[in-house]
């Protein structure tokens, strides 16, 4: 499959079957996008939390492509309230089947406030995903949250061969702690996310690259726009 990071959060996966699965969707706006990039074709939209870095785009973008949308039950629910059609709600734990992914939705330690009209509300839980693919690999995105020891359970029931981890600090985990999750979690390669966008968002992947020296694991760093392989 082919996957291409948009700067922060966001990052576009291309399958073998020609599904275009993005998750949490921030292009207008998003300092990091890369200049110029069209999204032509988007199948699955995934949602981690209502933070507007993450779901900014999500509507106007379903409501040009007509994907099915996965989010927890309550952000599922604001999307409706704003002419999402096919949303697919479902809680911690619990997987679906949307094309040739099956995503099951983990824990994440954040919170999800989605701003609506100028006020903050109730948009359930900040969460990650399990992305189990139809040729046998499976990947980890955590979304925003921090260390957590349960992400050992996630290695233990999934086994990801890639993980998606945020390291910027502040708003998420720094280097430090994604060190200390990529020991939990044990993938063979990390990619670093939610960093550089904004000057607040210090951490660095060349930090966790020292980190995880000897640990097995492999930083992948990605470059907006720039799809690569894997």
């Amino acid at each position: 499959m082919q996957i291409t990071w948009l700067g922060h959060g966001t990052f576009q996966f291309r399958l073998s079957s020609g599904q275009v699965l993005l998750m949490d969707p921030w292009t207008e706006g998003n300092p990091a996008y890369p200049a110029g990039y069209e999204i032509s074709r988007v199948d699955t939209i995934c949602i981690t939390h209502g933070h507007f870095d993450h779901i900014h785009d999500a509507v106007p973008l379903a409501k040009k492509f007509t994907p099915e949308v996965a989010g927890i039950y309550e952000t599922c629910h604001w999307l409706e309230s704003k002419g999402v059609e096919k949303t697919r709600p479902m809680n911690k734990g619990g997987s679906q089947k949307l094309g040739d992914v099956t995503l099951t939705m983990t824990h994440a330690v954040h919170s999800c406030g989605i701003l609506d009209d100028g006020h903050i509300i109730y948009g359930g839980e900040a969460a990650g995903y399990v992305m189990r693919f139809s040729d046998g690999r499976t990947a980890y995105f955590a979304g925003d949250t921090n260390v957590f020891s349960d992400m050992q359970l996630i290695e233990q029931l999934y086994h990801p061969e890639l993980a998606f981890l945020p390291i910027g600090d502040l708003f998420t985990m720094s280097p430090r702690e994604a060190a200390a999750a990529c020991k939990l979690i044990r993938p063979k390669k990390l990619v670093p996310m939610h960093f550089g966008t904004f000057p607040a968002l210090t951490g660095r992947p060349s930090e966790l690259a020292e980190l995880l020296t000897g640990s097995g694991t492999e930083v992948w760093e990605l470059e907006p726009g720039k799809p690569v392989d894997w």
